[in-house]
């Protein structure tokens, strides 16, 4: 702290109100998840985290990118950024699953510092109310085509549906994706099984797919790299992906079960993610061939349509089976996008207000922000959200990325992850200084400051930024910016595992969650010392 250790501060007991006491509400939004609450297994984990996975803006954005770029173009767009997706988030998973933070907490650590990490945060927050909106879009769509409901009332309602199943958090979560998740397989498979087999010409006329672009039927750089860059939004994926691997238990209890969740539920997310991109891609195609127009080609409601037309006969049982499979697809991804976004905003609002009503308002806050983006028509302009959003995304996540599997091997940052307040310089130049460079660069190339070719390729410029200035900065500031001052408190790298009372609100949490605190005199828990306004740390 940085008031003089002399001067004490007469102790006010805090009493959280009962939405952030409680924390199979809370979920821990704002600290490390202690080992007495990960208590699932890791499959359940992994199936919760693997969940979400349902969205269909992957189809949205694979069938856009085929109508405007065509197959050769958008299918090895999809290919590449999706190893890219693979590699990047690989680090991440794992060094969340290992300190079990989120991924807010594991960006302050790693080359963001405590206040800068907000922007983080705010760009996390972002993806998670972006792509509510884009699936909640898709959802009121379904709901117009078969109860012919207005599309303003049907966001209203795609939006409210989602508090409830949300409210309880990841206990509640758990036991939606694991009732879900084997209805929603059979349902996904079921149509490209059948179109396969009926009409396997249907594959040839895809690969042949030109799209609207007049370069569209060969492969064309430009057209790859500004397809590349729509796709490259999805990287942000992986801290939603996170936000369920924190509740995996201990390594040493199964480490086979502990990798294979990390690696499938984590990095391995865009395996099924790129799959359905090209699924949707494919729908796309063949929904044009059955005489859909182009501007409705890319939604997922008309795409599967057609699909689940290949499996029955009944004109009313396929619109019956599409509905349901939409609803139930787009219930299951915003569980997760508002989930997110309620921890994405608790931590922002947090270091802005030192307050926290607790991760309920920020969950309804989330949702609120949605359905206004919804109402004014986020979906039409789909292409260039995502487009724009990616170039900030990526710098965010090649910045982190470089911390975790470069400055950290070669010295210039802790070899641990230090989250707590007590312990950080509020901004590390390491982070915030990479990702503010890499995203001004990219998105000046992404409007055409800097060519076609550049405009193009934006996103890999983005990440080849971040990931050369972390550690150049890293090296240049020679780490000093990430430990403001040791931590007394116990040993970073040695597990404790009785809990301590912490001396404000007397309540027990395990040592990973403390802090020394010189003023109190006594130890203090992370969100006691993140939402203390009278120290100037």
């Amino acid at each position: 702290m940085s008031i003089h250790p002399s001067l004490k501060i007469v102790k006010d007991r805090r009493d959280y109100n009962t939405w952030v006491a409680a924390e199979t509400l809370e979920d821990y939004a704002l600290r490390f998840a202690p080992k007495s609450f990960r208590k699932w297994s890791e499959g359940l984990v992994a199936n919760t985290a693997t969940g979400g996975l349902s969205f269909l803006a992957l189809e949205a954005i694979g069938g856009s990118l085929s109508i405007n770029y065509g197959f050769a173009n958008s299918f090895w767009a999809i290919l590449a950024i999706g190893v890219i997706i693979f590699l990047t988030g690989f680090p991440i998973a794992y060094y969340a699953a290992k300190y079990s933070i989120d991924m807010d907490l594991l960006t302050r650590g790693a080359g963001f510092g405590y206040i800068g990490s907000t922007i983080t945060s705010l760009i996390y927050a972002s993806f998670t109310f972006i792509f509510f909106a884009l699936e909640a879009v898709v959802m009121a769509q379904a709901l117009e085509l078969y109860f012919h409901l207005p599309l303003s009332i049907g966001y209203i309602i795609c939006s409210l549906v989602i508090i409830p199943l949300v409210f309880f958090g990841v206990t509640l979560i758990n036991q939606l994706h694991l009732w879900t998740q084997p209805l929603w397989f059979a349902l996904v498979i079921l149509p490209y099984g059948c179109i396969v087999y009926k009409e396997p010409d249907a594959l040839a006329n895809w690969v042949h797919f030109a799209g609207q672009s007049s370069s569209g039927a060969a492969f064309d750089p430009l057209l790859f790299g500004a397809a590349a860059t729509v796709s490259a939004s999805l990287i942000v994926q992986i801290g939603e992906q996170v936000d369920y691997l924190r509740f995996l238990p201990e390594k040493q209890n199964n480490p086979r079960k502990w990798w294979l969740a990390v690696v499938l539920a984590g990095p391995g997310w865009i395996i099924l993610g790129c799959a359905k991109q090209l699924g949707g891609a494919f729908l796309a195609s063949l929904a044009i061939a059955h005489g859909v127009s182009v501007a409705q080609a890319n939604v997922p409601t008309q795409m599967y349509l057609v699909g689940f037309g290949y499996v029955f006969a009944n004109p009313d049982v396929v619109l019956a089976v599409t509905i349901f499979f939409v609803i139930l697809s787009q219930i299951k991804i915003n569980v997760t996008n508002a989930y997110a976004g309620s921890l994405a905003w608790s931590n922002f609002f947090c270091r802005l207000t030192h307050s926290h009503p607790g991760r309920v308002v920020w969950l309804i806050f989330n949702v609120a922000i949605a359905l206004l983006l919804m109402e004014l028509g986020v979906f039409s302009t789909l292409e260039a959200v995502l487009g724009l959003y990616s170039n900030v995304a990526i710098a965010w996540v090649g910045a982190l990325v470089a911390d975790l599997v470069i400055n950290k091997p070669l010295g210039l940052s802790p070899p641990y992850i230090e989250f707590k307040r007590a312990h950080l310089y509020n901004f590390n130049p390491v982070g915030c200084g990479s990702v503010l460079i890499a995203s001004l660069v990219s998105m000046a190339a992404f409007v055409g400051v800097f060519g076609a070719v550049a405009k193009a390729f934006a996103a890999f410029i983005a990440l080849g930024l971040a990931l050369l200035l972390a550690p150049a900065i890293a090296a240049i500031t020679r780490g000093k910016y990430y430990i403001a001052r040791e931590d007394v408190y116990s040993d970073c790298n040695t597990i404790v595992l009785q809990s301590s009372d912490c001396c404000i609100c007397e309540q027990a949490y395990e040592p990973q969650d403390m802090a020394f605190c010189p003023v109190y005199g006594g130890s203090i828990c992370s969100l006691c010392c993140s939402l203390d306004m009278r120290c100037h740390d």
